[in-house]
């Protein structure tokens, strides 16, 4: 209680950041981030091996044997998602073309949703949800909750595995982030395998593709990555744990705005509403 009642001082959440101990944020492992260079910038991804165990072991292959080096963002669908991947077009009006190799990665792996909510550190937060029983956090990344299970959620930054019609046509060759509203109904049909936490405004801000789907449709159009690496254990980036008291209050201080700048305060928020702080130190 008394823990509460000390972080019951702080009246906003910047006020509530910007005080914090050292001890309420998280330092991202090097081995489970990924980094991504596009002309303009990084995009640093964390992955989700508690909820995809298989494709995020076989994007760290892919990452360790330079498979992203030289692909591209090939889509960027407005208010949806930007996917990248190879740009070898493998049609019938070009039958000798041939996909790009993955190397020693799996050429197939299942879609991977539920685990145990007790298996994971999920914590709660209060809010009617229109998709699931209940949501939260997973070490930052948003969660939900049935009778089935616990799995990711399609929220904003999120990071899947595109697939075909076969539940096992994904392998982590091709990926895409949320750049729009959160298409929650895409929760249990596609893979999420990780989190945009630096650099979002370079996947949201491409230019719209004009093809089908948002696909670009000429080769002038990708965007290149010049390379995916692991982060660097040199450079630390930390992120709010959402575990914690401080997390808690400081979900409670952004449902409840009580900054000058607000008329009416909702008393309401959702699970996509809920931005997890990061910083790089």
């Amino acid at each position: 209680m008394a823990e509460k009642s000390a972080l019951d001082k702080y009246k906003s959440s910047a006020d509530l950041i910007q005080s914090l101990p050292a001890s309420a944020w998280r330092s991202l492992s090097p081995d489970n981030t990924i980094v991504m260079s596009l002309p303009t910038g990084e995009v640093v991804i964390e992955l989700a091996p508690d909820f995809a165990p298989n494709h995020v072991a076989n994007i760290k292959t892919l990452v360790a044997e330079k498979y992203f080096d030289g692909t591209a963002v090939i889509r960027s669908q407005d208010n949806y998602v930007a996917q990248w991947g190879d740009t070898t077009d493998v049609s019938d009006s070009n039958p000798d073309s041939k996909p790009k190799s993955i190397g020693s990665a799996v050429e197939k792996v299942e879609v991977e949703f539920f685990r145990n909510k007790s298996d994971v550190p999920f914590n709660a937060i209060v809010s009617r949800d229109a998709y699931a029983d209940e949501v939260g956090f997973t070490r930052g990344l948003p969660t939900s909750v049935t009778s089935k299970g616990a799995y990711l959620s399609h929220c904003y930054g999120m990071v899947g595995v595109s697939r075909g019609m076969p539940t096992d046509s994904g392998n982590g060759s091709g990926l895409y982030a949320i750049t729009g509203h959160a298409p929650r109904h895409l929760d249990l049909n596609v893979t999420l395998v990780g989190k945009v936490w630096i650099g979002m405004e370079h996947l949201s801000s491409l230019p719209r593709g004009k093809g089908s789907l948002g696909f670009y449709t000429t080769a002038e159009k990708y965007v290149p990555i010049e390379a995916v690496e692991f982060l660097k254990p040199t450079r630390k980036i930390e992120v709010l744990k959402t575990n914690t008291p401080e997390f808690s209050r400081f979900v409670e201080l952004r449902t409840t705005r009580n900054e000058d700048w607000f008329i009416e305060s909702t008393g309401k928020i959702e699970l996509c509403n809920v931005w997890v702080p990061v910083r790089e130190i």
